[in-house]
């Protein structure tokens, strides 16, 4: 089985992601994460040291090439793995990125997301975008501001892909969004509070 989690940063994708992998593993399922990072948070930090802010297409064009690269040898992987498969983000993510932006779809990411198998599960962790900010603040590795969470939850709304999301409230108790994701997966939530 292959899902993947969705989301605005701070919605809790990767810990979230980490909980399902070691829940399965606990109850003796082969399971594995991987993730398909884009490495904003990399060129953020270099912006910040350096001083210099890559323009929207450029930082786009990075992105989209380091978030693509990733997909790829992920569905490989997971294409060889017989368990359950968690991504963390996908190429929707890109192309939530894109609308905020205001960059266009393009081709190759629709093109991809039509021709790369479909995951059994597209999990859209759905949070507010004030919380999703504190949870940012708290970890402090990450700058954000409330209108970009905003714009950003506003977009991956907006994206045709969306219809076909689990939208999950991750904005839950952690042990409730595991159990959402657990059901998702269809794992038996014995001795798992749900």
């Amino acid at each position: 089985m292959l899902i993947v989690l969705t989301g605005i940063d701070g919605a809790g994708k990767s810990t979230a992601a980490r909980a399902l992998f070691e829940s399965a593993r606990a109850q003796g399922l082969d399971a594995m994460v991987l993730s398909n990072h884009a490495g904003r948070r990399g060129m953020s930090l270099l912006s910040r040291k350096v001083g210099i802010k890559l323009p929207p297409r450029m930082a786009d064009a990075v992105e989209t090439a380091v978030r693509v690269t990733n997909v790829i040898i992920n569905h490989a992987k997971a294409r060889r793995f017989r368990g359950l498969v968690i991504m963390d983000r996908h190429l929707q993510c890109q192309l939530a990125l894109r609308q905020v932006r205001g960059i266009g779809r393009g081709r190759l990411l629709p093109w991809l997301i039509a021709t790369l198998p479909t995951p059994d599960v597209i999990a859209y962790l759905d949070i507010e975008p004030r919380l999703a900010l504190q949870r940012i603040t708290e970890r402090g590795t990450d700058e954000e501001t409330l209108e970009d969470l905003t714009a950003l939850r506003d977009a991956y709304r907006s994206l045709p892909e969306h219809r076909n999301f689990l939208e999950l409230d991750a904005g839950a108790s952690p042990e409730e969004v595991l159990a959402q994701l657990r059901r998702a997966a269809g794992i038996e939530t014995v001795g798992v509070a749900s």
